[in-house]
């Protein structure tokens, strides 16, 4: 059950997927990293600025992909676009994320991605604040992110288009 996310979703799936396969699975899409600048909300236009500083993208492990894409689209009907065998991404219609396989399962393994204008000013408020960079900023098709740890040691993710 495949669909074709578009606006800032397909930009963050697109980098998701970049980062799970190691390679860019844009092709053949209807959107192209880069291309994205906008998506809809009703009938107006919401640009990604607009988004900034909000949550925008969620990761999670799991340990079975047809059972966990069985499992969400039964129960929620969320639908799914497979980037290779160890990622799938969903939409619930709201908001997107996606679901990368791992041997194991742990407590606090899904991964927020928040959308951020100004990563350097977001680095700079991590670390006045008490978190800490656990990844470097590195680029992937369509923009740039970094790790980071809150006090209580939760990962996040930060990216930007810009």
């Amino acid at each position: 059950m495949a669909s074709t996310i578009t606006g800032r979703y397909a930009l963050a799936c697109t980098m998701l997927a970049f980062l799970a396969c190691g390679e860019d699975p844009g092709s053949g899409r209807d959107t192209l990293p880069g291309q994205v600048a906008e998506t809809s909300r009703g009938d107006e236009l919401v640009s990604q600025a607009e988004q900034d500083r909000r949550v925008d993208y969620i990761e999670f492990l799991t340990t079975d992909i047809e059972k966990t894409k069985r499992f969400y689209s039964e129960v929620f009907g969320w639908e799914f676009t497979d980037y290779g065998p160890d990622y799938t991404s969903f939409s619930d219609g709201r908001l997107a994320g996606g679901f990368s396989v791992a041997p194991k399962v742990l407590a606090g393994g899904p991964l927020v991605v928040i959308y951020s204008t100004n990563l350097a000013e977001i680095e700079a408020r991590v670390s006045e604040s008490g978190g800490q960079i656990v990844r470097k900023t590195f680029e992937f098709p369509g923009g740039r992110r970094f790790h980071l740890t809150d006090p209580s040691g939760n990962e996040l993710a930060v990216w930007s288009d810009q």
